[in-house]
């Protein structure tokens, strides 16, 4: 800093006195104090203070881009993670409509299954049901004809009494031998004594009674044979089988003779 006196006067009394010992210039000159030591310490104050607020702003700065680079990076990370996600969501979606459509495709045809098998399954009740109906009216055409049976097998049965005899005198009397055949209503009539010529000589006939109408069916020896049909009709007529067999006799005396 710089001093000054206090006034004139004082200034002027001192050059008066001063000028009697002859001083110099540069001691008549005020002493000025400029504070340059304070003012190197202030700045290099300023200046370390400076500094450190520049390191630190730069510690500052690299922190946080340091964690920004973080920050970002976790984010990416996440986003990675989350498009993952999303790709695992998004196949578990398709997969499951997948799963919903075929589903729905084995409901649809376990419906049709069912509506099949019941279909199948009424038809076969009514089909039951038919086949029991059939099997009761069976049974009963069964009894009716089992009785039926009985009843006629009491017939024969009593009727035996008199074959026997009746069948001794056609055997004896028409020299009239029965055979079966091994076929049902197919018996043969065998007549001896019918050649004078010879008379072990055998004339024959196969009757089928298989139907309402008798048939003829072979015949020897050779007869005409209409004379057949004639007395055939004659028995399919009056059931006379005695006069029937009388009469075949009669033809094969007649065309052996």
């Amino acid at each position: 800093m710089t001093t000054f006196e206090p006034s004139l006067s004082t200034t002027n009394a001192m050059m008066r006195g001063a000028s009697h010992d002859a001083p110099s210039m540069a001691d008549q000159l005020p002493s000025i104090n400029f504070g340059f030591d304070d003012l190197r310490s202030r700045m290099n104050q300023f200046t370390a203070r400076f500094d450190d607020f520049i390191e630190k702003g730069r510690k500052r700065v690299l922190e946080e881009r340091n964690q920004f680079r973080m920050n970002v990076g976790e984010i990416q990370e996440d986003q990675r993670m989350k498009k993952r996600d999303i790709e695992i969501l998004t196949l578990k979606q398709t997969q499951h409509s997948q799963t919903l459509a075929k589903e729905s495709a084995e409901t649809s045809e376990m419906h049709a299954a069912i509506s099949t098998l019941t279909v199948q399954r009424d038809e076969r009740l009514a089909h039951r049901d038919a086949l029991k109906s059939q099997m009761s009216e069976v049974q009963k055409a069964i009894s009716a004809r089992r009785e039926a049976q009985l009843k006629h097998r009491r017939y024969l049965d009593g009727q035996s009494r008199y074959n026997e005899p009746e069948l001794e005198f056609w055997e004896s009397y028409l020299g009239l031998r029965i055979e079966g055949l091994g076929k049902e209503d197919r018996l043969k009539f065998a007549y001896t004594n019918v050649c004078e010529r010879e008379w072990e000589r055998e004339a024959w006939f196969e009757l089928d009674t298989s139907e309402r109408e008798y048939k003829v069916l072979e015949y020897r020896p050779k007869v005409e044979r209409e004379e057949v049909d004639r007395v055939l009709e004659r028995l399919n007529e009056t059931r006379d089988l005695a006069a029937f067999l009388k009469g075949m006799r009669e033809l094969f005396v007649e065309a052996l003779k």
